[in-house]
């Protein structure tokens, strides 16, 4: 199993509104869509909580400002990665499901990864 590209990486925030603003305003993003920024090589995706059980509410308790939440790589399968990751003794935290792209993902646990949130996303499949 090999790794594909950066996709994007997390940002939580207390705000998407006012991150969005910031992109814009101070770092000359012109794309900004469905909380993805656009980037010549990737997104950043901004992720604020949408309810009172979000997982988000716990890390902007720690981080009230927001910050880096997770990475996400792409994979040709998921299923295939979820086994190769399981194999080399990294928690999978749950089974597939589909993420914001549309494509299924799973995440791996920041303990077996060096301390980062990991996000692995099954690559888009090209329309013919």
């Amino acid at each position: 199993m090999k790794l594909g590209r950066l996709n994007h990486v997390g940002v939580a925030t207390p705000s998407i509104e006012r991150s969005v603003a910031l992109y814009r305003e101070r770092m000359g993003a012109e794309v900004v869509r469905d909380a993805f920024v656009d980037t010549p090589n990737s997104q950043i995706e901004l992720i604020e909580p949408l309810g009172a059980d979000s997982p988000i509410i716990k890390f902007l308790e720690k981080n009230p400002d927001g910050g880096q939440h997770h990475v996400c790589f792409e994979v040709p399968d998921i299923h295939e990665a979820k086994a190769w990751f399981e194999g080399k003794g990294v928690r999978v935290l749950g089974e597939p499901r589909i993420g914001a792209h549309g494509t299924p993902i799973v995440f791996l646990h920041p303990k077996d990864m060096g301390g980062v949130l990991t996000e692995i996303m099954e690559s888009p499949r090209q329309a013919h």
